[in-house]
């Protein structure tokens, strides 16, 4: 029996993470009007953005990209996820084949205040995704705010896409209010095991809504909806006046904010009225919030795959794993070049940092960490691969 564990733990750490991918939606009108909710803005709006994300370390400004939503993006990739956008000429599909942004092939699905209705085969693929271990991040605005006059807004559309998807009413259990309510809130639900207000980003204390809305819970539709910021005054044990919430659905998880303004990191296209709402308007706790919620979107999808590479599946090799004595081994076979390698702990904490270009081997000193399993990320051109090693100091 003690052998049959240690084997099971020896397989488990030599293992590697599939990289985190999260994509942020662009095909909902979401840079109509005054809105520039992507993570890079440009006049022809791309897959990825540029300048290129391995270029991105953990002092990189959120200026790097030009979006609205840059802030989040550069955040995103400093935790080692890959970001993409899924264009305007983009399609929202489940396991379609013939799409390269195809829902299954990304662990969490952002759309910040779509002001265009889903269709109905979007919205099936986008319920199968989070059916299937995906992660959604349904941000909302308040009612009223048709950026491209289609006569629907974010607030509708959300609840349309929830009541009326051909699958299943209410299937997360929220439902966003028609409302406008501008306001500084701390009225925080207590949570066991909490990580959205507590979790590795950072604490989030408090948010400040910009004509934002709230929303309601059903626990009858979905016993797993929970409020986690609520309306000042409002009960935080209640399903009313909720500003922020999660849900479990299938294997996959939603989380739900009430406002864009948090979102909002000040930079975008120009002739767009932006405001620092991301790190701007109560410090970091909009940054930690956001952050948090989406960790914990992608951890859920996190797999493990063979570590036993053949020169067709990766010409990058990490050895010996389990490190004992206190050095790792990267080496590079045919004509890859390795620009940068990171060693992260779970939390997403960055230990080591190292930046050359190596095109063949190279040795790692981890003889100052403590034994434990840990991350490490690769950079190669546009490319990160991350690996899963085990230290035994």
């Amino acid at each position: 029996m003690r052998i049959r564990f240690t084997l099971v733990i020896l397989l488990i750490c030599s293992a590697t993470f599939s990289q985190i991918k999260i994509l942020f939606d662009d095909t909902k009108a979401e840079q109509a009007g005054n809105a520039d909710w992507v993570i890079s803005n440009s006049s022809s709006p791309v897959k990825v953005p540029t300048p290129t994300q391995s270029g991105i370390t953990s002092s990189t400004a959120e200026t790097y990209w030009s979006g609205a939503l840059s802030a989040w993006g550069v955040d995103c990739v400093k935790k080692g996820y890959y970001v993409e956008t899924l264009p305007p000429s983009g399609s929202i599909t489940y396991e379609s084949s013939s799409n390269a942004q195809d829902l299954s092939k990304y662990n969490v699905f952002i759309v910040c205040e779509p002001n265009s209705v889903f269709s109905l085969t979007e919205k099936a693929a986008i319920l199968n995704f989070v059916k299937n271990g995906g992660g959604l991040f349904l941000v909302s605005d308040h009612t009223i705010s048709d950026r491209n006059n289609d006569g629907w807004d974010s607030p509708a559309v959300w609840n349309d896409f929830l009541t009326n998807n051909g699958v299943i009413s209410n299937p997360f259990g929220i439902s966003f209010d028609l409302a406008n309510i501008s306001l500084t809130s701390t009225n925080l639900a207590t949570i066991t095991n909490d990580s959205i207000l507590h979790g590795a980003m950072g604490t989030c204390a408090k948010v400040m809504w910009s004509n934002g809305t709230t929303m309601t819970l059903d626990k009858t539709k979905n016993p797993t909806a929970v409020g986690y910021i609520f309306n000042s005054g409002a009960s935080t044990t209640g399903a009313t006046n909720v500003m922020f919430a999660t849900a479990k659905y299938g294997n996959g998880k939603v989380a739900a904010i009430g406002d864009s303004s948090p979102c909002d990191d000040g930079t975008g296209g120009s002739g767009n009225s932006l405001y620092n709402g991301y790190t701007g308007d109560v410090g970091v706790n909009h940054q930690n919030l956001l952050m948090n919620a989406t960790i914990w979107l992608a951890t859920h999808k996190a797999k493990l795959s063979s570590a036993v590479n053949t020169p067709e599946e990766s010409a990058l090799k990490l050895f010996p794993n389990p490190v004992i004595g206190g050095k790792l081994n990267i080496r590079v076979d045919g004509s890859q070049v390795v620009s940068r390698i990171q060693l992260v702990d779970l939390t997403g904490k960055i230990l080591i940092d190292s930046q050359s270009q190596l095109m063949t081997i190279q040795s790692m000193n981890v003889s100052d960490l403590h034994s434990g399993v840990y991350l490490c990320r690769i950079n190669s051109g546009n490319s990160i691969e991350t690996r899963m090693i085990s230290i035994q100091n």
